[in-house]
């Protein structure tokens, strides 16, 4: 049956079910799987309870046109509910949101476990889509993975999000969040984007001030002008993760010869890729470094660091450092 005399039958039965009903009950978690019939969506919201006539739902359902529209998802309706609410709720796509939170500085390998708790993605799935070459190359030229691509950020997502749609989530938050400004500065430095990112990754893992990321970013690029080491420590502890699967709290002097394309004591300029996912802060101190002559830092034990021009000028300050502290700090910051 279709046409007016259905749509006024269909509304009929709707409104006498409605004055039937009592209020609403429990609210019960419905999973709408991609590509399912409506036969099959109509299936599952009476086993739940959600609706209570199925045929009449369907009637009601192809008058409206919404039996060839039902968004997949997974959907919070409550028991009893009215056809005309339910159907409502489908043809909006109110899909129940889950709220992920990823901080600055985080690796893949260490965004994946959050995945899990929040989402109940599985780490392996995770880190599967997180490293795939091409997905990652079509969001930044030249990315073998999505290391560094994915923004730190509180996300709301739908219930159900597969791995290779989170991650596809964050990195076009990524490009949606990079400022227009930003591309000329980064054409002017002759930069591309990944080492941009890879250098802002660098920034994230060191700083600990935010006043102080510009000067770090100073320090990184006056080393590069001079064509000198970078010498950073986030890409040592970076490449030490990539292959034994967890990270050092502390490095020491015979991890700066760990043998890697990424540590950059032993191979000069940036590291093929980022080390880390860097936040905003750290990509525009990577973009505008601060303008001092600065070539040496060394981490001061609160969370500032003290810098420094020359070798000689940096030997004195981890010396002053380690008299006031003891000799328990690595030699790093270099």
């Amino acid at each position: 049956m279709s046409g007016p005399r259905g749509a006024r039958l269909a509304l009929g039965v709707t409104v006498l079910l409605a004055a039937c009903r009592g209020a609403p009950g429990p609210v019960e978690q419905v999973t709408i799987p991609p590509g399912s019939s409506f036969g099959v969506v109509t299936d599952s919201l009476a086993a739940h309870h959600v609706i209570e006539h199925p045929k009449w739902f369907k009637l009601l359902a192809r008058v409206r046109g919404l039996d060839r529209s039902v968004r997949a998802g997974v959907y919070q309706l409550a028991r009893g509910s009215s056809e005309w609410a339910v159907m409502d709720a489908l043809r909006r796509g109110d899909q129940l949101m889950l709220r992920i939170t990823v901080p600055e500085g985080l690796t893949l390998s260490e965004i994946a476990p959050i995945a899990k708790q929040a989402l109940d993605i599985p780490i392996d799935s995770f880190m599967a889509a997180a490293n795939d070459p091409v997905g990652a190359s079509a969001f930044v030229e030249g990315a073998m993975s999505f290391e560094g691509l994915l923004l730190p950020e509180t996300y709301l997502v739908p219930a159900g999000v597969s791995a290779r749609g989170l991650v596809r989530i964050m990195a076009q938050q990524g490009l949606t969040a990079w400022d227009p400004a930003w591309s000329p500065r980064l054409d002017s430095l002759g930069m591309t984007r990944l080492h941009l990112l890879a250098l802002a990754s660098i920034i994230e893992g060191e700083a600990r001030v935010d006043s102080e990321r510009p000067i770090i970013s100073a320090v990184y690029w006056n080393r590069i002008k001079k064509g000198m080491p970078l010498q950073a420590d986030p890409t040592v502890q970076y490449a030490i993760l990539m292959a034994t699967g967890s990270r050092k709290n502390r490095l020491l002097l015979k991890d700066y010869s760990f043998r890697s394309p990424y540590n950059t004591y032993l191979n000069p300029g940036l590291p093929p890729g980022p080390v880390n996912s860097p936040g905003r802060a750290s990509i525009e101190a990577a973009l505008y470094p601060a303008m001092v002559p600065y070539l040496f830092f060394v981490a001061a034990g609160d969370g500032h660091h003290v810098f420094t021009r020359t070798y000689g000028e940096h030997l004195r300050a981890i010396a002053r450092i380690r008299r006031a502290r003891g000799p328990t700090m690595a030699d790093s910051a270099m």
